[in-house]
């Protein structure tokens, strides 16, 4: 039952709002600089249906306080990352990005960088990062520490051990004049970190060891040396993408279709595009560009500029928070010729490439996930109403790219089953339904979505192999969201924040409710 909002006393202050499910779950947060107008604005008509689904869940609303709009965005994005709220913008990609950290300590050593929940960094010393998978600076954390004579040991021991032997450390916890050359390893494994001039500083030292190791007759070590440098080589000669502006900066590419926002970004270090990343989320809320920035910006490292397809909203404020958790000024803006223009364009021409692709991101997605023959434009979901023996039927959604196709709906009294026998019941109205199909020859779906779980999508089988068809058909188990998929034991579990999983949702809850609908009417028509 949807909250009744007049029954909550709203203050008018800035703030950050805590929106809960009936089991006090927090399942938005937002901001505003007038609680009372944001918070009223979402119980009013003509919402989009994920902001719809987000008002039908929510059950009690809790407010924070802040003095001023600044605060509530910090407020907002730190709360974002303590409770994960589905409905809000969440970042799924940071387990691709690794930080590193040289310790504090007499002899510093090097580790990947460990960050609590909220994203605060643990341990003490100089943290350097993000690095992804494919980036020359992270070819392995111990080829770093072999090749800068980085020590390993967690306590220092007063006699050299195998590392020394092994040429992979100079011994400063025994030997006087490697405690003097320490320092300098470490300044120089920081310049590679820091990205001055890595590749050429990394080769060097790289090949320096491999010269050293083969003297010694080292020749396994050579030869390790050797394939890192053949590795870095491959990696540098992918790296085409070059611009003359030699500053760190960062591209973002936005597009909107439907409800949802693609984001894809190139992030440039030293004049050269190192990575590229896609980033979905939905129109929910206060869910924006802007809100997306600040939180991509608390777990990656903020470029000097950021440039940009569209202007976020309150830019100002967004560069004013960056620039103060950065140190140094960021600045916003959106290039409208020269090279600039020419790489956002090119973002904008690969976010209109998504989407042609499938309508909607979560359609490719639903592909990847679920390794379908091509993506599924047409999708066809069903459910069975089921209120007594009498009052038994059976409903159909249709989507196409990703959207409710509400001519194609379809509903189906159950003529065959007597008893509750849901199992039967999907049973009849799949073939019923495909029967029809093959004998008027018109389209099939792309997919099949059952609303149940392996006992359902079980029955659906059957009756598609009686008809002599192998259409893609999965189930959608309510409780956990699990998907079942043929001959497989075990569910696929897709995250609730991903556009996909969204689909199925959609498709379900539209399927339920013309069900509903549908067993009403029949049901006052028996009492007429």
């Amino acid at each position: 039952m949807t909250l009744d909002i007049s029954t909550i006393n709203i203050p008018t202050n800035p703030g950050i709002y805590l929106m809960k499910d009936s089991d006090k779950k927090i399942i938005y947060i937002g901001k505003a600089k007038n609680l009372k107008n944001r918070v009223k604005s979402y119980f009013t008509k003509n919402q989009n249906y994920k902001t719809q689904k987000l008002v039908e869940n929510i059950s009690d609303v809790e407010f924070v306080l802040t003095d001023n709009e600044s605060e509530a965005f910090l407020l907002e994005s730190n709360m974002i990352k303590k409770y994960r709220p589905r409905f809000n913008i969440e970042l799924k990609d940071q387990q691709r990005y690794t930080y590193l950290r040289i310790s504090d300590e007499k002899y510093p050593r090097l580790l990947v960088a460990r960050r609590t929940r909220d994203g605060k960094f643990l341990g003490k010393g100089k943290t350097f990062g993000p690095f992804t998978q494919g980036s020359s600076k992270l070819l392995t954390i111990g080829t770093l520490r072999k090749a800068f004579q980085i020590r390993i040991c967690k306590t220092l021991p007063k006699k050299v051990c195998l590392e020394y032997h092994l040429g992979n450390c100079e011994g400063p916890c025994e030997f006087k004049d490697a405690q003097e050359r320490y320092s300098k390893h470490v300044s120089a494994l920081e310049d590679v970190l820091k990205g001055k001039n890595q590749t050429k500083i990394f080769t060097k030292k790289l090949e320096e060891e491999m010269h050293q190791a083969a003297k010694l007759q080292q020749f396994e070590r050579a030869k390790d040396i050797r394939d890192t440098l053949v590795r870095l080589g491959s990696l540098q000669t992918k790296q085409k993408m070059e611009y003359v502006d030699k500053s760190d900066e960062e591209y973002f590419g936005v597009g909107a279709q439907e409800q949802s926002v693609t984001v894809m970004n190139f992030r440039m270090i030293n004049g050269v595009i190192r990575d590229s990343d896609k980033f979905f989320f939905d129109l929910v809320g206060d869910n924006s560009f802007s809100n997306f920035l600040f939180q991509y910006y608390s777990t990656h490292k903020i470029p000097k500029f950021i440039l940009v397809s569209e202007i976020p909203e309150k830019m100002e404020l967004l560069e004013s928070l960056l620039s103060k958790q950065a140190g140094f000024t960021v600045r916003i803006s959106r290039p409208t010729k020269g090279k600039r223009r020419e790489i956002i364009n090119l973002i904008l021409k690969n976010i209109q490439l998504i989407h042609s692709k499938g309508g909607d991101p979560g359609l490719f997605e639903l592909k990847e996930i679920l390794n379908l023959p091509k993506i599924p434009k047409i999708i066809e979901c069903f459910d069975i109403s089921n209120h007594g023996v009498d009052f038994a039927v059976g409903s159909m959604s249709q989507f196409v790219d990703g959207k409710p196709h509400k001519s194609g709906y379809r509903k189906f009294k159950i003529k065959t089953v007597s008893g509750r026998d849901d199992f039967a019941m999907i049973g009849e109205i799949i073939k019923r339904r495909y029967y029809r199909l093959l004998e008027e020859k018109s389209q099939l779906p792309d997919l099949i979505v059952i609303d149940g779980g392996k006992g359902q999508l079980n029955a659906a089988i059957n009756s598609l192999e009686s008809l002599g068809l192998k259409l893609p058909c999965i189930s959608l188990a309510k409780e956990n969201e699990e998907v079942y998929v043929p001959k497989n034991k075990n569910p696929i579990v897709i995250s609730r924040e991903m556009p996909s999983l969204k689909i199925l949702q959609h498709a379900r809850d539209e399927t339920h409710r013309f069900g509903v609908a549908y067993n009403r009417t029949i049901r006052k028509n028996k009492i007429k």
